[in-house]
């Protein structure tokens, strides 16, 4: 992401509100543009199911099927973004362009293999429709690559592109939506082709973009494979941070507030709508990550790592240690305090606006709407902090953080959820809050002697690590898999 924040400083040097509106609106839709797609149809597609009279079973289950998508995607992804991102980080360091897109179609096609395995014989088993089936499946597959796309899509400048991209898809799905619905489609069908349709356009754009920055390449497709060998920490820590943030919804639809919707699909509206809803307020500490953290700490971080590489003396060095961390505090308390103010806006004036919607909020819903936005908001705050770890290449801090987040969430949530419905919610809280204080407390300590680690914590000699990822590529390589 560091090549996006240092791009960004200069759409952040042009005056006037449009201007400043147009950088945060670039950096929100690069960084949150698949998720935020999902947000925008998951709620489009509840409201046109109702509007259109489609029983209450129906729309339950279309929520489900988009749900348990997005769900199985962005888990099986966590294994493998941010070691695939440190793949491209290096190729592109090392100049060895050719050999990134290459790893894209390795990485993808091992979790389209796998996935559609594993998520296939699930929906083979849930009971519902065959056409179903195939349309879910299709969206999960759709999923996988745009999630994909994005580890890819940091490196590129294209802002405007990346942003048509986002609106176009946006545009075809209601459209496919509308016209499908005025030709008497069923509604669940109509809803779920949509969505695959918006999807679909956005990951054949996004396609585009990649090849036109990047070269068509040569050579292995699973070379990225290597990293994991010597990245596993970073795999680990994308899986259990997905582990923490998710958990508590899955547990919610087996216990009591929960519902069997159709064969294996379970649901908790009560649960999963204010969760939705919460979920958006982090968004601001995302764009903030790279408009602020990014665009300010980088050049900072950049120059420090460079007196190491060049001919900075030790007062050189200290310097701009000390600039550096001076920086790096300012921009953390900076979005921990619009974090502070979006989580209090959202608690006091959010649960007035969408008391106005059509989703016919309870009082038990405003109440976990409030105690997982306090949630969310401690988890995102925290989730910065551990890419600030990983900015150091402190990766056994960021991964025991992870791991902590990831196995007190759902046990606390597993807990919480079979004893009291009421505290529903309070088991992620907890996590958030555990998680925030143990990243905060590793950075701390870290950076108290940052020089230590850069220097004398490196081995003497280079070590190749070959573990099982290393002999899985090689056996790839000599039966001819993936050569480009």
């Amino acid at each position: 992401m560091a090549g996006i924040g240092f791009e960004l400083k200069n759409l952040f040097r042009k005056k006037g509100v449009l201007a400043l509106f147009r950088a945060y609106g670039y950096a929100g839709i690069i960084c949150t543009g698949p998720m935020l797609l999902g947000v925008i149809l998951l709620l489009g597609v509840m409201l046109l199911a109702q509007m259109y009279g489609a029983a209450k079973l129906d729309r339950d289950l279309l929520v489900c099927m988009v749900t348990y998508a997005l769900l199985a995607s962005l888990t099986l992804t966590s294994l493998f973004s941010m070691v695939t991102t440190r793949f491209i980080a290096d190729m592109l360091y090392e100049e060895k362009t050719k050999a990134v897109m290459p790893s894209f179609y390795g990485c993808c096609s091992i979790m389209l293999a796998v996935g559609s395995i594993g998520y296939g014989i699930f929906l083979h088993f849930s009971g519902i429709p065959f056409g179903m089936q195939i349309l879910n499946l299709l969206l999960f597959g759709e999923l996988i690559v745009v999630w994909t796309q994005m580890n890819y899509l940091t490196a590129i400048k294209d802002y405007k592109g990346i942003l048509i991209a986002f609106a176009v898809s946006l545009g075809a799905a209601f459209l496919t939506a509308l016209l499908l619905l005025t030709l008497h489609v069923e509604v669940k069908t109509a809803l779920l082709l949509a969505l695959c349709t918006g999807y679909g356009m956005l990951m054949c754009w996004y396609m585009v973009l990649l090849l036109q920055y990047f070269p068509e390449g040569e050579g292995s497709s699973f070379s990225f494979l290597r990293w994991f060998d010597l990245y596993l920490p970073l795999a680990l820590t994308g899986f259990f941070l997905n582990l923490g943030l998710f958990s508590h919804l899955v547990l919610a639809w087996f216990s009591p507030i929960g519902e069997q919707v159709l064969g294996l699909f379970y649901g908790a509206p009560s649960h999963d709508v204010p969760a939705l809803f919460a979920f958006l307020t982090i968004l601001i500490t995302t764009v903030n990550f790279v408009t602020s953290v990014e665009v300010n700490f980088y050049p900072r971080y950049r120059d420090y790592y460079g007196q190491f590489n060049g001919k900075g003396s030790i007062k050189d060095i200290m310097q701009s240690e000390e600039e550096m961390l001076t920086t790096l505090s300012h921009e953390l308390l900076n979005t921990a305090r619009k974090q502070l103010y979006t989580t209090a806006l959202a608690i006091s004036v959010g649960v007035l606006v969408i008391a106005r919607l059509p989703l016919g909020f309870s009082d038990v819903m405003n109440m976990y709407f409030r105690i997982l936005c306090v949630a969310y908001g401690m988890y995102s705050v925290g989730n910065t902090v551990l890419l600030i770890l990983l900015y150091f290449t402190d990766y056994k801090g960021a991964v025991w953080a992870a791991v902590a987040f990831g196995v007190i969430s759902t046990a606390a949530s597993a807990a919480l959820a079979f004893w009291n419905t009421s505290y529903i919610g309070f088991g992620f809280m907890a996590a958030s809050a555990i998680f925030f204080l143990v990243t905060v407390v590793r950075l701390e300590f870290f950076t108290k002697k940052l020089s230590y680690h850069i220097l004398s914590t490196q081995p003497v000699v280079v070590q190749r690590t070959k573990g099982i990822f290393h002999t899985l590529c090689s056996w790839l390589e000599q039966k001819g898999v993936g050569e480009r």
